[in-house]
């Protein structure tokens, strides 16, 4: 009985990441239009074999819920802070006093809608004298998970669900829970080691490293990208901006800087992935041969990885060492001063009443006896 000519098949992966520039396709490999062979003569009443086309999964598509998880996460701590905060028992006036303990510090104060500095300091804020006199070293993490006021909560998880969830689908909870935690550490450990008079807070520096993770994926998994370019300029615009918004006063800048960085370097590291050509062989069907054997990575992607992990290990290894030895970063870079204003705040004054317990934060440089007799005269009053 004759048979005909071999079938043939030939597969396409479009990648998550063609969604993002217009196309469909849930994250599976595709079939291909190729053409016809030339067939060979067959015999009466035989037909020639179709070509097969195959369909099978590659990139898996994950259900987000670490994100989420972070964003109620931060959220119960707001809520929390606010509670120990308890600004009519220890505060002259406060904002929205309807809300009870949860009433909010005043706008001279606080102007994000928060609660007092020594409230955070209490709950973990980044405090630098702590971490190199007392060696609270934890302060580098729990300060990423404090807010300094409602308007801050706000912008930081809005930004995250709109970042993190794309990417916890694309790459799983594990690679981007752990971006997102050594990114914070990364934007904490660069704050503390330029800006040392004040305490910080805030989500921002892992924010920033999930944007960087975003370009440094980009930029290793460029194969499998339809419109590059497009994609490329987009993504640099968003960072520029955002990068340019944290030279605003009473920003610090430097926790974005040091949490891009840190996300952009871990990019390579974790959101690295196999090339066109690797899985249109890896899931060949029987009896198709490639044309050649080629490797999961291209030679590229694991330089950039192997440059990216000493970088990596180097940064924090050299970073931790600076603080705890109690490096002022300015000291060895004159210009890094204008990257952020947050320490033009000035000098800020904690007074607290010794009868009542009250207390209140004030923006005073070199205060004279008589302002500060004055302060806490307010305040036992």
């Amino acid at each position: 009985m004759a048979g005909g000519p071999p079938s043939e098949v030939q597969i396409r992966v479009l990648p998550s990441s063609s969604r993002r520039s217009g196309g469909g396709g849930g994250g599976v490999v595709h079939p291909v239009e190729v053409d016809s062979p030339p067939s060979r003569p067959a015999s009466a009443g035989a037909t020639p074999s179709p070509i097969v086309y195959k369909e099978v999964k590659h990139f898996k598509k994950w259900m987000p819920w670490l994100i989420p998880a972070f964003v109620v996460a931060n959220t119960v701590m707001f809520i929390i802070t606010m509670y120990v905060n308890d600004c009519p028992k220890n505060s002259v006036s406060c904002i929205a006093r309807f809300l009870g303990r949860f009433s909010f510090q005043p706008f001279k104060e606080n102007p994000l809608l928060g609660p007092s500095s020594s409230t955070l300091q209490k709950m973990g804020a980044l405090k630098v004298s702590k971490v190199v006199d007392k060696h609270q070293a934890w302060l580098l993490i729990t300060c990423i998970w404090l807010h300094g006021g409602v308007f801050h909560l706000l912008a930081n998880m809005l930004s995250l669900l709109v970042i993190g969830i794309r990417l916890e689908q694309e790459f799983g909870f594990v690679r981007i829970g752990l971006l997102y935690i050594i990114s914070g550490l990364g934007g904490s450990l660069m704050s503390a080691l330029f800006i040392q008079s004040n305490i910080s807070v805030g989500a921002s520096g892992a924010l920033f490293g999930l944007l960087g993770g975003m370009l440094s994926e980009l930029i290793t998994n460029w194969t499998i990208y339809a419109n590059k370019v497009a994609a490329f300029m987009t993504l640099v615009v968003i960072i520029v901006i955002n990068l340019a918004v944290g030279i605003l006063p009473h920003v610090d800048n430097f926790a974005h800087i040091g949490g891009f960085l840190s996300g952009f370097f871990l990019g390579f590291v974790f959101l690295i992935r196999p090339h066109f050509g690797w899985v249109n062989q890896r899931y060949a069907p029987p009896g198709y041969s490639p044309n050649s054997v080629r490797s999961k990575f291209k030679m590229y992607q694991c330089i950039l990885w192997l440059v990216s992990l000493i970088i990596l290990i180097i940064g924090f290894t050299v970073g931790l060492v600076m603080l705890l030895r109690g490096v002022d970063a300015n000291d060895h870079c004159s210009w890094c001063h204008y990257l952020s204003c947050a320490y033009e705040i000035g000098s800020q004054l904690n007074v607290t009443c010794a009868t009542n317990g009250k207390s209140g934060l004030y923006n005073l440089s070199n205060p004279s006896d008589s302002q500060i007799q004055g302060l806490c005269s307010q305040l036992c009053n």
